[in-house]
């Protein structure tokens, strides 16, 4: 493989093609001598862990906005920002968001490192964050290789490992493609061919720029790769959200700071388990004693399980809890399982 016109071809495109994303500062301007902003570039990729542009973008205009600089979201209370980030998922992220604002603030005078290996350092951030921040914000020689990556590089290849044992490989295939002319554009003209050109499903090789260097291509199959393990079913739990009202509001507890939704505003909820609960052991889990009755039962699918919760909603008053009448500080099972309760006597 040519690398020299591989780069060449990918980098024209880009310069051409690159998303216009609130984070970053385009090909155009970077040219110019515009720098990223290394709090958003590094905010966008925590954010975009595990989440889609689109879901992630008003979340980052939100926090952008609240809290411009590092330093702002450092001095913030814990349960502004979890409240600011529900909806979004991986509620972890949120516990080492803060904590990683607040050492880049104490430790740092608010200044993000500039290279890989103190990025690294950071709470919260993995070789993958670390290496895009690095690329992207300081144009530092980083191999970024995120599920796009993998993907492009494994058609350029056409890599027969199955994923997720064809990590490392994939990994150093990336790496020999990466130089010192321009790796922040390099990272992002990656990424956005991966996202718009060659996706998953029904790449659109008839507009690739990098299509004469690509194994698979030339084969006549690419959309085989990357090849994958087949996947493990996931455990079931089952649990009982209770939906307290107090006429116009709802009662929610905080969880507790570690765990699954640590730190999170919620319905209370019984433990979730292998089994379902009982009538007697559903009550005897509920917040307060209260005429409860069944108002529905939702779905949700985690990363490593599938629950499903049955609602009990009643009427009445509760020690502990926060009462409110904004329900989009929910995380996304807490808010199904609220509108679900609403919903069975006619609110929501």
């Amino acid at each position: 493989m040519n690398v020299q016109s591989l780069r060449s071809a990918l980098l024209a495109w880009y310069d051409e093609n690159a998303r216009a994303l609130p984070w970053r500062v385009g090909p155009h301007e970077r040219a110019a001598g515009v720098r990223p902003d290394p709090y958003r570039v590094w905010l966008s990729e925590i954010m975009l862990q595990q989440t889609t542009v689109p879901h992630a973008t008003p979340y980052f205009l939100t926090f952008t906005r609240r809290w411009p600089t590092v330093v702002d979201l450092a001095a913030e209370d814990d349960g502004e920002v979890m409240g600011a980030w529900a909806g979004l998922g991986y509620y972890a992220r949120a516990r080492n968001l803060l904590a990683c604002a607040r050492a880049v603030a104490q430790q740092h005078g608010g200044v993000f490192p500039d290279i890989e290996e103190a990025l690294r350092a950071l709470p919260g951030v993995g070789a993958y964050t670390a290496a895009a921040v690095a690329a992207i914000a300081f144009d530092r020689q980083t191999n970024v290789v995120d599920g796009n990556v993998e993907r492009v590089v494994s058609r350029l290849f056409a890599v027969e490992t199955p994923l997720p044992d064809a990590k490392p490989e994939l990994k150093s295939l990336a790496s020999a493609l990466v130089t010192t002319d321009r790796p922040g554009d390099w990272a992002q003209a990656m990424m956005d061919h991966g996202a718009t050109i060659c996706r998953p499903k029904q790449p659109l090789c008839e507009r690739c720029p990098v299509s004469a260097h690509c194994t698979a291509f030339h084969q006549g199959n690419p959309e085989r790769y990357p090849l994958k393990r087949a996947k493990a079913d996931r455990p079931r739990r089952y649990g009982v959200a209770y939906l307290l009202t107090r006429g116009d509001e709802v009662a929610l507890v905080r969880r507790p700071p570690k765990g699954l939704l640590g730190g999170m505003l919620a319905l209370p909820t019984s433990e979730w388990r292998g089994s379902a609960l009982t009538d007697e052991e559903a009550l005897a889990s509920a917040p307060t004693t209260a005429h409860w009755r069944t108002a529905g039962e939702i779905e949700h699918v985690f990363t490593h399980f599938a629950l499903t919760l049955k609602v009990l909603r009643a009427e009445g008053d509760a020690k502990d809890v926060v009462w409110t009448r904004d329900l989009a500080v929910l995380p996304s099972v807490f808010l199904k399982a609220a509108k679900s309760g609403l919903a069975s006597a006619g609110r929501g």
